[in-house]
């Protein structure tokens, strides 16, 4: 079977031999957008659970994940808030303990570009000659009016350096965009997975916007839809896939909010249908991952 994207899943399989799934833990970390060192209120798409509304303890994902997957091999995931967001003490505190886990085959840390000064790369540094480790960061988008209105508080420049400080260490990076922002066409959508493309990244995660109960958008744009329907989402990802130099591992193709608290767009929470009909559109084109992609 012809693998027309260059999935994580994939990825992970080769790597570790099995079926190898995230842990998301809850880390007990806030952000710097939300305790007022640069803002308040969080990113305006954020939950009130930092997006990491399924994030608990190692033991209960591992209960919950080891129904559907009994032999799969586990990587902790450091998911909502900021997870450099703390003092290098504590941090090494947090992951050292989650590696020296047996269960556990390696560590990813979501967190912001705007939050890896240099005693946090050192630490992370360290951990990546310890263990399989990459690090998530929550970019959006590369649009500095977009990136004003989700409150993102950090300008571009700081992601580029980020990438730079990642890649010197030799440390691998996925880095998180949004499709769908108010105001964002398809032409500056992709002008932004462009863009990432040249950064170096390791891999890359696309998340449809959704409107969720607890937000700051549910408050200001309660009935905007970022996409009519399921169909235009699925080409537009389709699109942007035929961008993207295959040798960049893709992470997520969607978002997956808990349907109590989805407000918009309706169909969002139907995951497998969205994965499923980017799957068949692909074949439908004959179509792959990098196939339209040329090096700047």
């Amino acid at each position: 079977m012809i693998e027309r994207i260059n999935s994580i899943s994939s990825y992970l399989k080769k790597e570790f031999g099995e079926k190898t799934v995230k842990l998301s833990i809850d880390g007990g970390f806030t952000c710097p957008n939300r305790d007022g060192s640069k803002g308040f209120g969080g990113c305006v798409f954020c939950s009130e659970a930092g997006s990491g509304d399924t994030a608990s303890t190692i033991e209960e994902q591992k209960k919950l994940l080891s129904k559907k997957w009994p032999k799969a091999k586990y990587l902790a995931y450091f998911q909502n808030f900021t997870n450099t967001y703390a003092p290098v003490s504590i941090l090494r505190e947090k992951f050292e303990a989650v590696i020296e886990d047996e269960s556990i085959s390696g560590l990813v840390i979501g967190t912001r570009p705007d939050c890896l000064p240099e005693d946090v790369l050192d630490l992370l540094s360290e951990l990546n000659e310890k263990t399989f480790l990459w690090v998530e960061l929550g970019l959006q988008t590369i649009h500095e009016d977009s990136a004003d209105f989700i409150n993102r508080c950090y300008p571009l420049e700081v992601y580029d350096s980020a990438c730079r400080n990642l890649k010197k260490r030799n440390i691998r990076f996925v880095t998180h965009l949004i499709l769908g922002l108010p105001s964002e066409s398809k032409a500056q959508m992709l002008d932004s997975v462009k863009y990432v493309c040249e950064s170096g990244t390791w891999g890359i995660k696309l998340h449809l916007l959704n409107i969720i109960k607890g937000s700051q958008l549910a408050k200001t744009h309660p009935c905007y839809k970022p996409f009519e329907t399921l169909d235009e989402y699925v080409n537009l990802v389709c699109d942007i896939l035929e961008y993207i130099p295959d040798d960049i591992i893709i992470h997520r193709l969607t978002a997956d909010a808990p349907r109590p608290i989805l407000i918009s767009p309706p169909w969002s929470y139907r995951k497998r249908s969205i994965l499923n009909g980017i799957n068949q559109e692909m074949r439908k084109r004959d179509s792959y991952q990098g196939c339209r992609y040329k090096r700047i």
